[in-house]
């Protein structure tokens, strides 16, 4: 709810002002193609063909940028989120809605992100826990109680320790160590932890449903690489 918030009134001040609403546009580009730190105000600036100074006087400094873009992104992603759920037939095909949405993302997202969020940007990095440990966590949990309802997932998972384990497995992709090891993009990783993590949720009836869905998503992959 704090994030729509602030999104709101992100969105009302770009409404008034273009200017701010370029600057933004441009540095949620940059920082999720080149990550947090090696993005300077100058780089953001050129970019755009405007001065620092220009920029200075929206957002204060570069830090507050960063929070003002984390916040965004957060907010439109709880809103795709959001539209998932509601659109979706059942609790695994809106897991495939959102594993669609996640490889678009994560596949230009530069994996330092998180980690350069974690040690320059704290004030960002603390809106990104908050928004990790509350609306993720609960996302994943209906989730998982929405597929107990309908026969899809067993019905003795315990929901407190998986809906975390799926919270924490989200982070570890971004670990440089664990990039390092496995020299796979984000959203190879996440793919395969997604469709790992579901079978581990599955009933007999949702088995044959993930496999219904690997199928078709298989076939319109295929198709599009023709």
């Amino acid at each position: 709810m704090v994030t729509l918030i602030v999104s709101v009134v992100l969105r009302l001040i770009m409404t008034e002002s273009p200017t701010a609403e370029r600057i933004l546009e441009k540095a949620n580009s940059f920082f999720m193609q080149y990550g947090l730190r090696s993005v300077s105000m100058d780089d953001i600036a050129g970019s755009l063909g405007m001065s620092k100074k220009t920029i200075y006087q929206y957002f204060s400094d570069k830090d507050e940028l960063v929070v003002a873009v984390i916040s965004e992104e957060l907010a439109r992603n709880q809103s795709l989120c959001d539209q998932d759920r509601d659109s979706s037939s059942n609790a695994v095909h809106e897991i495939f809605l959102a594993l669609d949405r996640i490889v678009s993302l994560f596949g230009t997202m530069n994996p330092s992100l998180i980690y350069d969020m974690h040690k320059y940007h704290p004030k960002a990095f603390d809106k990104f826990q908050q928004y990790k440990d509350g609306y993720v966590y609960s996302i994943i949990r209906e989730n998982m109680e929405r597929g107990i309802q309908e026969g899809y997932y067993r019905e003795d998972i315990d929901l407190d320790i998986l809906a975390r384990y799926r919270l924490e497995s989200i982070m570890l992709p971004f670990n440089p160590e664990f990039q390092n090891k496995l020299k796979k993009n984000l959203a190879q990783i996440e793919q395969e932890f997604i469709i790992h993590f579901l079978f581990g949720l599955a009933s007999t009836k949702g088995y044959s449903m993930i496999n219904q869905y690997l199928q078709e998503r298989n076939k319109t992959t295929n198709h599009e690489k023709k």
